[in-house]
């Protein structure tokens, strides 16, 4: 094929390559309130049907999936697990599945009579540092967590929310974002969590969804430039 040929083929591709929409890898991670259960929601549904509804091109990875009416939706979230399990566990998955967003909400399972709260921090920021080093732009949704009112175990996690808030600040630059994302202040586990007064029911799982959609939408709306 002579040149000027093959230069004419490839000038006529530009507008179509130049068309096509960056389809964005979204990883969740956390613990069963990411994972779901055969007793409680999640927000993962909810959030994949929102971003179909509104035809957001994103792609749910990670080294699990559940079935769902939108397709498998690929997760890193396991149930039980504290944060120092998933600093240990994710960022190696991380590798083998990059994504351009994660969903970080990894508080839960530990007990407010052990102090936790240094402990979840550093746990945060090995696993944001090891992302960045796989992924250097990635971009960090990190949740200041649902409350829960099973107490006095989860009595830390309205000042470990206000700590990570300080985190985010810290870790955040315009070339790593680090964006904290509010579960706190919506989320009533009176009426949004199931009768253990720590995993979402249906509504709470929706407003999950609802929190995550408002933070993500700008990052991956197809007019966004």
């Amino acid at each position: 094929m002579k040149k000027h040929v093959k230069l004419l083929i490839f000038s006529a591709l530009i507008p179509f390559l130049s068309a096509q929409e960056k389809v964005w890898r979204v990883m969740p991670v956390g613990d069963s309130i990411t994972e779901g259960g055969s007793t409680f929601t999640c927000y993962r549904g909810p959030l994949a049907k929102m971003a179909q509804e509104e035809k957001l091109p994103v792609k749910f990875v990670g080294s699990k999936s559940t079935p769902s009416p939108f397709g498998p939706l690929a997760h890193e979230g396991y149930g039980g697990k504290n944060s120092n399990f998933l600093a240990s566990v994710v960022p190696k998955n991380f590798a083998k599945h990059p994504a351009d967003v994660v969903l970080l909400h990894a508080c839960h399972n530990q007990f407010a009579d052990q102090k936790p709260i240094p402990s979840v921090l550093a746990d945060h920021r090995a696993m944001i540092a090891a992302f960045r080093k796989i992924q250097p732009v990635v971009i960090i949704l990190l949740a200041k967590p649902i409350h829960s009112g099973k107490l006095p175990k989860y009595a830390y996690l309205p000042e470990l929310g206000n700590a990570l808030e300080d985190l985010a600040k810290e870790l955040h630059s315009e070339k790593q974002p680090v964006i904290l994302v509010d579960h706190a202040s919506g989320f009533d586990w009176k009426t949004d969590a199931i009768a253990d007064h720590v995993h979402p029911n249906e509504k709470g799982g929706t407003k999950m969804a609802e929190v995550w959609m408002n933070a993500l939408r700008p990052i991956v709306s197809p007019t966004k430039k």
